[in-house]
């Protein structure tokens, strides 16, 4: 299984790993340390594998432009 793989790779500390995803129920087989939530194309909440969990149970709907906490903007372009 990819996961495998993955946290095998992760164990071995040759270098981090990166994963962009919306589908929590891979964090079953690969445990972060860090989770990171984006809106807009900026983080707005992050820790540890606690928030991944937190989001399987109670999706994304605190993070939604409707939940007026985090009102849509664009993602910053260029410099």
């Amino acid at each position: 299984m990819v996961s495998e793989g993955v946290n095998r790779y992760a164990e071995s500390q040759h270098g981090g790993i990166l994963l962009i995803t919306h589908y929590t129920r891979i964090l079953r087989y690969i445990h972060p340390e860090y989770v990171h939530v984006f809106v807009g194309g900026r983080i707005v909440e992050s820790g540890g594998s606690e928030l991944a969990d937190e989001l399987d149970q109670n999706g994304y709907v605190r993070f939604s432009p409707a939940s007026g906490r985090y009102p849509h903007q664009p993602a910053p372009t260029g410099a």
